[in-house]
């Protein structure tokens, strides 16, 4: 009986110990860690985290690790701008100088600007980076290797070297908030969960068919009587059942400046986008005399692609297009602005006087009927009409280039040809970004079968929230994504490919629990694409992995989908 007591307690007490330790086996899986599993070093209520206490981005860094090594564990850490008394180091490397005495970074690879080196010696913890942003990601990787425990007494850290750096240099989440309004509250609690995911740019979707989101100082009736909808349909598939309750709501330019300063803290980039020249019902509504028929216009209550869209021939519609997007540039400090160009379809365009009149005044013929594209929204090559688009394509990214920022757009915007620096952003598969590259333009990969997180990710849509269900983006499908194809690219050309984007379209999400369990745990797979190497990522190694993040997930209180597929 002593004998099985013994036993007992020597295994409750190694459950125990096992349970104070923390363990870099995390998500998104850093590039090289060297652990010695014998030796450990204890981290205990009241030690110290040393900044440099003349840079505020370090200052603030450090706040966020003792909020979050409280958040997980208990401990209690104390901020102190003396290395010598603390447990934990936060270390900016110094500057180098070239030959002619200029300052250059110590690290100029725009991937390794991310990157750190987090050392836990006997001596305690070290988090070194060339820039504030890396010090922020090797933050976050040892938040994420804590134990989430409850009132921890002290947490052993096995001795460890982590050398740290992201594959590629845009990881990007997309949400939606032209099909439904979402708070600041939860856009920023959609950005504390992005940055807990190693992503860095969040791109932000402000106005649809069903409503237009952001203030125009001046064009006010924009935003006040473009973005409210008077019903929104809500029955399954193409039963046009409507709620027939109106809905609405925007945001003013202090309220997205807001959210820029709250995405900088945490080394995310706010993209805008304005989607043009389709997707535009919303201001047609309050400007019908930019569109081809006069309207009325009523912003739409339903979803899909409406074929009332901006009159490419109208010159007040560039009038209209540079009085928005200069009035984005002045709230958004990004260099990306998206402007969408998707879903434009031209048949009014084709019937237009005016749009054929400029189709004439500019000499646009059409070259072929077969872009080879396919897929949802896609146009008959490179025609006439397509090509007006691309003119006013150009005269934006003319007018961003003016403000220093370059334009992005989806794959559509190759239909016309592509405009001299404008980056593809691909959704209809991968073959869009692939001929971009060819054509060295600067791409992201976000095709729909992988990266759209509006489709269930569960075989059995019984067991989840009703959304859209064409197809179903599980943990897996998206793991399983590779944005670079050897095959059909080479090195070179593979350089043109920035990165990756989750998109989280909302006709079906209309709620903050319904977006996050969309978002959540599928942006845990997203991450390891954007962030390793091919050959460090195994599916099966990755969900070993996944239960330590959601234990954080709950405690931060995130909904997520419990099941993986």
């Amino acid at each position: 009986m002593l004998r099985l007591l013994s036993l007992s307690l020597c295994l409750l007490l190694s459950v125990s110990i096992s349970a104070q330790r923390a363990s870099f086996d995390i998500i998104p899986l850093p590039k090289e860690v060297k652990a010695d599993t014998t030796r450990f070093y204890s981290l205990t209520d009241g030690m110290g985290i040393a900044y440099d206490a003349s840079d505020n981005e370090s200052a603030r860094i450090a706040q966020f690790l003792a909020e979050w090594v409280k958040e997980a564990t208990g401990l209690r850490l104390s901020l102190t701008p003396s290395a010598q008394d603390a447990a934990l180091r936060l270390k900016l490397l110094p500057s180098k100088k070239n030959k002619k005495g200029k300052k250059q970074e110590a690290i100029p690879s725009e991937r390794q600007k991310e990157g750190y080196t987090l050392s836990v010696t006997e001596a305690g913890i070290d988090i070194t980076a060339s820039e504030p942003s890396g010090l922020f990601r090797g933050a976050q990787t040892l938040r994420k290797a804590l134990p989430v425990v409850k009132d921890a007494k002290s947490i052993q850290l096995p001795l460890a070297t982590v050398s740290d750096h992201p594959r590629f240099p845009y990881r990007g989440v997309l949400l939606d908030c032209g099909r439904h309004f979402f708070s600041i509250d939860f856009i920023k609690q959609f950005l504390d969960a992005m940055a807990l995911h190693g992503c860095n740019q969040f791109h932000w979707h402000l106005t649809e068919d069903q409503g237009w989101r952001f203030e125009v100082k001046a064009l006010p009736r924009l935003a006040k009587e473009g973005s409210v909808r008077e019903k929104t349909v809500i029955g399954p598939g193409r039963m046009r059942i409507y709620d027939n309750i109106p809905y609405g709501g925007y945001y003013t330019q202090e309220e997205c400046r807001e959210i820029v300063r709250y995405a900088a803290e945490r080394y995310i980039n706010v993209v805008p986008e304005i989607d043009m020249p389709g997707h535009m019902q919303s201001a047609l509504h309050v400007f019908p005399n930019l569109g081809c028929t006069g309207g009325p216009y009523p912003v739409a209550t339903n979803w899909g692609v409406m074929r009332d869209v901006l009159c490419g021939g109208n010159p007040e519609t560039l009038e209209f297009l540079k009085t928005v997007f200069g009035e984005l540039c002045d709230v958004f400090p990004s260099e990306f602005i998206h402007i969408g160009g998707d879903e434009c379809p031209k048949e009014r365009w084709q019937k237009c006087p005016k749009c054929q009149a400029k189709i004439k005044e500019l000499g646009l013929v059409s070259d072929s009927k077969d872009n080879g594209e396919g897929g949802r929204g896609s146009q008959d090559g490179r025609t006439a009409e397509n090509k007006l688009q691309t003119y006013l394509n150009h005269e934006i990214e003319q007018f961003l280039a003016s403000r220093g920022r370059s334009l992005i757009g989806w794959d559509e915007i190759l239909s016309g040809g592509l405009t001299e620096k404008a980056i593809v952003m691909s959704w209809r598969g991968t073959k869009g970004g692939t001929q971009a590259a060819k054509q060295k333009h600067r791409v992201i990969m976000s095709p729909n079968v992988f990266a759209y997180i509006d489709h269930p990710q569960l075989k059995d849509y019984g067991k989840q929230p009703r959304t859209t269900d064409s197809y179903v983006v599980s943990c897996s499908k998206m793991y399983s994504f590779e944005p670079l194809i050897p095959e059909e690219l080479t090195e070179e050309e593979s350089e043109y490919i920035l990165g990756v984007q989750a998109n989280l379209w909302t006709e079906q999400v209309a709620y903050p629990e319904h977006a996050f369990y969309q978002l959540l745990p599928r942006l845990a797979s997203m991450s390891e694409v954007g962030w390793c190497r091919p050959e460090q990522k195994d599916f099966e190694d990755f969900k070993s992995r996944l239960p330590r993040l959601k234990k954080l997930y709950d405690r931060i209180g995130l909904p997520y989908c419990h099941e993986v597929e």
